[in-house]
Order: structure tokens, then sequence, then C-alpha cells
């Protein structure tokens, strides 16, 4: 819950005068130094340490958070690995991605951007994955197709889908080496100066909404089931998240004693899928929910994948190259570079909202830097273990995604880049999976690789974006980039954004603090002279000020929807 403390310390929680639980007394937020920090709306701020128990509740919350997500993503991918009808092997893949979840999260909140921000699978991903595996030569063989004729047990089967993921193992593996390089090297700093909110807009886009048929698909299993769980997420969230519960309390001077807790505010996911879960529980149990599997609403059942639970082991420990060693092809390997692309911008916006959720200063380079490179060791070992996908940290889990940029969109100049941008990113993908014989050059590989590109929607609209933003005259201001230096700005390495952003156990401060390791781009330091000394802007900054401060035109605000809300 708390990346950025490295105390052991667990705080009580606190009554305030009315009776209300919480962890802050006189409404401030206590940070770990016993010092008060700013008034929040946050139950707990980023230097805050929950109580043990209490943990355990909130991280069962962010684990249900990323469930749907996590588990998404192999049920998309299965069908064109040709796991349709093996729910036994979809468990192992699920299983698989879950682990490697779990592994690049513990690596992300210790050692790269060291916000709370949890780590699964991508949608990135799913488009250039699926645009690889739609090439004739991984379409998956008739006697797969047709369940009836499918021997799941059978080495032949086994040897079909596992060379399919093998194929995408490999690809993802290569990729992550480029986000590394990205990432350690401080190369997205240099990047970010050429990528405006008129590319990140289409980009992140476009990763979601390609995937609008599946969404429909699986909340169409039952509408029912799947609007009651939105209607009271959005309930506990939004309209009852200051309403107060007395529970049951032990400790202080009254030890036994209730006291008032805003439930709906820290739990708001977890109660709203318990009790969609004992909804369609107790409809199973009363027969209310079909049983009849081509009846709609089957699928709604708790029962439905009993068999799985029956075979499938007690424990399972994935391991490296458990699908066999991983295979290349250059088609694979460019479309993941599309999403890896697309994933680290969408990453970069995650930091700063995260940041700004937690009442945490804006994340300094070295901990941008830091946090991509992470990211992309952990796309090396979800592709090493094999979960067909990658990682990248959960919009979901943040709440909000995106740096959110002012754009001016009185000017006719923004209107086209991103209308085009969108509008291309939609069209082309759709026109070429249906004419993909129209852009045959008689080179296989060649080919293979365009026609990934060309169906990848994020990659299309990013692609554009970024070049008309970049071509098509136009002032900083208009382009929404004096925004982006202001965030920029705000992310100077002051003592307070070294104490979130730092490496736990001493590093940086008691060890490793030579001059060479100084100059790594994602190395902590502390610029200024001193700890408590605040940087002094330079003179560029001081006139940007001054322009940001004079009257604008209207402007509207593109933030950036992510995939997995």
């Amino acid at each position: 819950m708390n990346s950025a403390v490295t105390s052991c310390e667990s705080p009580k929680l606190l009554e305030s005068d009315d009776g209300v639980l919480d962890s802050h007394p006189d409404g401030q937020v206590r940070k770990k130094n016993g010092q008060p920090g700013t008034s929040s709306h946050l139950v707990y701020g980023i230097m805050d340490i929950p109580p043990w128990y209490l943990c355990i509740f909130l991280g069962i919350q962010h684990f249900l958070t990323a469930l749907g997500g996590l588990v998404a993503v192999p049920l998309i991918l299965a069908k064109n690995l040709c796991l349709q009808h093996d729910p036994l092997s979809q468990s192992y893949l699920i299983s698989t991605i879950l682990f490697v979840s779990g592994i690049c999260t513990l690596l992300q909140v210790f050692f790269g951007v060291r916000l709370p921000i949890l780590q699964g699978g991508t949608m990135a991903f799913i488009a250039p994955s699926l645009a690889m595996l739609s090439l004739p030569a991984w379409k998956c063989p008739e006697w797969m197709i047709n369940a009836s004729l499918v021997n799941t047990s059978s080495p032949e089967f086994t040897e079909e889908w596992q060379k399919r993921i093998r194929e995408l193992q490999g690809a993802i593996m290569v990729a992550s080496c480029v986000q590394m390089l990205v990432g350690f090297s401080g190369l997205i700093g240099f990047l970010m100066r050429f990528i405006g909110p008129l590319t990140i807009a289409p980009t992140i886009t476009l990763v979601a909404l390609p995937l609008f048929d599946s969404a429909g698909n699986d909340a169409g299993i039952h509408w029912g089931i799947a609007a009651m769980t939105i209607f009271l997420i959005v309930l506990f969230s939004q309209y009852l998240k200051n309403v107060t519960l007395p529970v049951p309390v032990y400790g202080g001077q009254k030890k036994c004693h209730t006291s008032k807790f805003h439930v709906f505010q820290v739990f708001p996911v977890l109660l709203a899928l318990c009790i969609s879960w004992l909804t369609c529980f107790g409809l199973t149990v009363t027969d209310v929910l079909p049983s009849a599997p081509t009846a709609y609403g089957h699928l709604a059942r708790t029962d439905t994948k009993g068999s799985v639970l029956s075979q499938a082991p007690w424990f399972r420990i994935p391991y490296p190259g458990q699908w066999g060693l991983p295979t290349i092809s250059l088609a694979g390997v460019f479309g993941i570079i599309a999403g890896v692309i697309s994933s680290m911008v969408e990453s970069v916006g995650d930091y700063y909202a995260c940041a700004r959720l937690v009442g945490a200063p804006a994340p300094p380079r070295h901990a941008i830097n830091r946090g991509i490179g992470i990211e992309g060791l952990g796309c090396l070992l979800a592709g090493a273990w094999g979960t067909g996908n990658g990682t990248t940290s959960y919009s979901e889990n943040v709440a909000v995604l995106g740096i959110t940029q002012y754009v001016d969109m009185n000017s006719s100049r923004n209107l086209f880049v991103f209308g085009f941008s969108i509008y291309c990113g939609l069209a082309i993908p759709n026109w070429v999976n249906k004419n993909s014989e129209k852009l045959q050059t008689g080179i296989l590989q060649l080919d293979q690789v365009i026609q990934v590109l060309l169906t990848t929607g994020m990659f299309v609209g990013g692609l554009l974006g970024f070049l008309l933003d970049n071509t098509i005259p136009g002032s900083a201001e208009e382009r929404g980039l004096l925004a982006w230096n202001q965030i920029q700005e705000e992310s100077q390495e002051t003592s307070k954004a070294f104490e979130v952003y730092g490496l736990p156990c001493g590093i940086g401060t008691k060890f490793c603090t030579s001059s060479c390791v100084q100059c790594l781009p994602f190395w902590p330091r502390l610029e200024g002279g001193g700890k408590d000394e605040e940087i002094i802007p330079s003179v560029d900054a001081k006139k940007e000020k001054a322009l940001k401060s004079q009257p604008k035109p209207c402007f509207l605000a593109l933030s950036c929807t992510s995939e997995e809300e």
C-alpha cells in the first residue's frame, strides 16, 4: 500500500471527536516522521502506514480491482491461441499472469517509480498479438476449432497452442529489451519533449477503443449482473463515500467498542464484487439462472467452471520456459514494440496521476526513467514465464489515467490532428484486415511486419498524431507543450520528492553514493546543494510562468481513458 516507507512502524487508528475512525488526528495527514502533512481527502496519504489487518483487506481490494483486466488478457487471446475449448490450459495462463503480476508489482514498488501502482497485463499488447496470430501461418487448424474433434490431452493439441505462445514469448522478450533501454538510458525524457497531448490522446484512446467488442461480449453474458456491479461501484465510491458505518474496534482506553468508519470510501470495489457474486450464487442455488449451456445467462452461474476446479492442481508454481523455448519472428517483434511504445506513454501518465492522487510531489526524471526500465524488466519476466502478454501500470488501480493536458481546441489545427489521427486509427486497420492481399510485396517477412503494424490502431493513430503535431506549424501553447513543461517544472528534485522517490534501505544515501553511480539517469539524487534546499527555477522557467499568467483562449482538457476501466 505504501511504497515509499521503509519503516516497520504501524500507526494505530485514532478516533476523532465525533467518533469517526481515522489514522489522521485533527484531520491532518500524519507523515512517517510524525510531522503533520497537508489536509487531504484521502484516508491514507503516501507516507502513511495503515494497520496490518487493514492492509490485508486493501490488498484484496486491489487484487479484485485488477482481476478483471488480468483474467481478460488470457481469455481474449484464448481463441487465437486455439485454446477456446481447453479451460484447464486457460487457467494455467491465468495463474501465470497473476504470479508474474505480483513479482512485477513488488519490483516496481521497491525499486521502480516507488508509487503504489499495481503491475499487470496490458491491453496495449493485445492488438499486435491478435494481429500476429491472425497471420495465415498461425491460424488455428480446422480440427482445433471444432469442439467435437478436439482432444485437449493429446500431444498434438498441446504442441499446437504452445508453439503460438512461444512465438509471443520471443517477441515480448525482445521488445522488452527496447523498453529497458529507453528507461534506464534516460531516453524516455528526451522523447517526451516531442510527444505532446495530441500524440498521447489518440494513442491511448485507440488502445481501448478497438476492444469494445470484447468488453460488450463479456458484459453481455448477463447484462443485469454487469449493470448491478457497475451501479454498486458507482454508488459506493461516489454517492456513499462520505457515509460512515459503525465497526467493532479493539484498543485504546475503551478496549472493545464500536467506531464509525468510511467503509464505502475504502472498499467500494470489494463490497460491490462480493454482493454481485453472492447474488449470482443465490440465483445459481435456486436455479433462477438457466442450467442449459446454450441458454442466455448460463455463464453467470457460479458453478460453470466446476470441472476446471476439480482438474486443476491445488498448488502450481509457474516457472520460466514452462511452454518450451521461445521463438522469434520479425513481424511479432515490430508489432509488440508498437505496443511497448503505447504502454510507456500510458505509464508516464499513470505516474503523474497517481502522484497527484496520493498527495506526492510530481515524479522526478530519475523516478520515471526507473519506472519505465522496471516495467521493461517486468515484460522480460512475463515473456520468460510465458503469460502471452507484458506488464504495465494498471490505471484502474490509480482510478484515473493520464497527464491531463490542456490543448487549445478552438484551433482548427488541433481539431484536425486529433480527429484525423483517431479516424485513421480506426479506418486503416479495418481496411487492411479486409484487403491484406493488396499489400503483398512478395517478401514474406516484410508483408507480416506491414500487416501487424497497419492492423494495430494505436500504432497508426499515434504515429499520425506524432507526425502531424510535430510538422504542422503551431505554438507551444497551442500544442499544449507549456502545460507539459509546467509538469516537468513541478517534478524538480526537492527533499520531499527525494523522500518519496528515493530507493529503499539507504541505497543512494548510505550505500552506492559514488559520483559515478550518481551520473546514472535512473539514480536518485538531490540537486540544488542540500537536502532542505529547493531548486531555483531557471530564467527560461520564469519566462514560461510569465507566459502562463497571461490570458488564454478557451481550452478543453483531453483526459485519456485507460483500456482497463
